[in-house]
């Protein structure tokens, strides 16, 4: 009996080792062709063939929409299944203060390196007849509906649907999270369980939409990374602004290479591993622009490679996706500085560390959209009486900008995750981790 039972434990470790080594085999070949297919896209983008470029535009311009039909489904979802099966307070709570100190310290200290590197490099002032030709540029039709105090209070819904139709993130989070919470805390009645059902076959089904959006996503980077090589080729990118494109792009790296990694590496994670992983969601981001947009290759890198607990991966990366801006955060306070430099305000070092703190408190308030942190930007200096001619002259190289700062906020929710996840191994409920699977 006893050699039996051995005999059984033997069978199912071989077949344990035998599954893990045909996912790790999958996964590098996975890693090998999206590499492939980056590399293929940038060679045809440079070749510069003009019927080519268009047709890399559209198929670009195709997987943006798709990435934005199935993103905000799948963070309510998410979110809602999630919550409704944290019904254990306590492992609630244990996630989500977590995540957050690991949002709010990578965040500040993303404005912190960039505050330093700009304390460093020192950009100096433009002249003003060419902030002035930049008010030309300044999208206007946005500056009216643009209020700092107005845009908080359009993240409270009035109804259920506007949200999901305008695609307003922090909405549906809010919305979301209200659902989780009453699902969790309802009396398990029947009724409770069949809507449950209902919401975890949705679940499902966006699951299944992602596996397949995946499985084709090779042409969508051979696309994308084709549109940004013509771009550069034709000179559109340029780094117009010297030192001050020097500090933003210099801290995104900073913290990009250096902080995130150490501070990974002190909770005792191996931030290459990490990065290896989430490799492909940081692709997708980089060509995006928009972390919820990603979301769904996020969730799938960090379940299938990264192999986080789902009730850790789908409460945190949605929340991240939403509040964790690394990269915003450090926009809004070296382009405001720069701003409110150029238009001769004093910039003590009070001044300066207050911004520090206002760009945070605007980063965590930002929704992860295309642009998002450039229209914040543009409220918080039309509030002061700032010049936004300044930002007339940066909109041409926000191109490059808004790729880099969206990889470094997909980047940041990708630590967040991983280290809450590292934290609390075997400290959380089991028996009630979702049972969906993304992939």
């Amino acid at each position: 009996m006893a050699d039996n039972k051995k005999q059984v434990d033997v069978k199912e470790t071989a077949q344990s080792a035998i599954r893990e080594s045909k996912a790790k085999s999958s996964q590098g070949r996975q890693f090998l062709l999206w590499f492939g297919a980056l590399i293929l896209g940038g060679i045809l983008g440079w070749l510069g063939i003009q019927p080519l470029n268009e047709f890399f535009n559209f198929v670009a311009t195709v997987f943006t929409r798709l990435f934005q039909f199935i993103a905000v489904p799948t963070i309510a979802l998410a979110v809602i299944t999630t919550l409704a099966a944290l019904s254990n307070n306590k492992d609630t709570s244990r996630i989500f203060s977590h995540a957050l100190f690991y949002t709010l310290f990578t965040t500040i200290c993303a404005a912190a390196t960039s505050l330093c590197l700009y304390l460093w490099i020192s950009p100096g002032n433009l002249p003003m007849d060419i902030i002035n030709a930049g008010q030309e540029a300044v999208p206007m039709q946005k500056l009216g509906a643009l209020s700092y105090y107005d845009h908080f209070l359009s993240v409270i819904p009035n109804n259920v649907l506007q949200p999901f139709l305008t695609g307003n993130v922090l909405s549906v989070m809010l919305i979301s999270a209200a659902v989780g919470l009453a699902l969790a805390f309802m009396p398990k009645t029947d009724n409770r369980e069949q809507l449950l059902k209902v919401i975890n076959g949705l679940q499902e089904l966006s699951f299944t939409l992602i596996r397949a959006l995946l499985y084709v996503l090779p042409l969508g980077i051979i696309a994308f990374a084709g549109q940004l090589s013509a771009q550069i080729e034709a000179g559109v990118i340029v780094g117009a602004l010297g030192k001050y494109t020097a500090v933003v792009i210099g801290g995104n790296a900073i913290q990009f290479f250096i902080i995130l990694p150490l501070i990974m590496l002190l909770r005792g994670l191996n931030p290459v591993k990490v990065f290896r992983k989430m490799a492909p969601a940081l692709a997708v981001a980089l060509f995006t622009k928009s972390s919820a947009g990603t979301l769904p290759v996020t969730l799938a890198c960090a379940e299938q490679n990264l192999k986080a607990n789902p009730k850790v991966s789908r409460f945190v990366l949605p929340i991240c996706t939403t509040i964790n801006m690394n990269g915003c955060a450090a926009f809004i306070l070296v382009t405001s500085l720069f701003v409110m430099q150029n238009a001769g305000f004093e910039l003590s070092m009070t001044t300066m560390i207050t911004w520090l703190f206002i760009s945070v408190i605007a980063a965590v308030g930002n929704a992860g959209v295309p642009m998002g942190c450039y229209f914040l930007t543009l409220s918080l200096m039309s509030s002061i009486g700032a010049p936004i001619g300044l930002l007339g002259i940066i909109l041409p190289i926000y191109t490059i900008i808004d790729m880099i700062e969206t990889a470094e906020n997909v980047w940041s929710d990708s630590a967040v995750c991983a280290m809450t996840d590292n934290d609390l191994k075997g400290k959380l409920d089991d028996s009630e981790i979702p049972n969906t699977s993304i992939l």
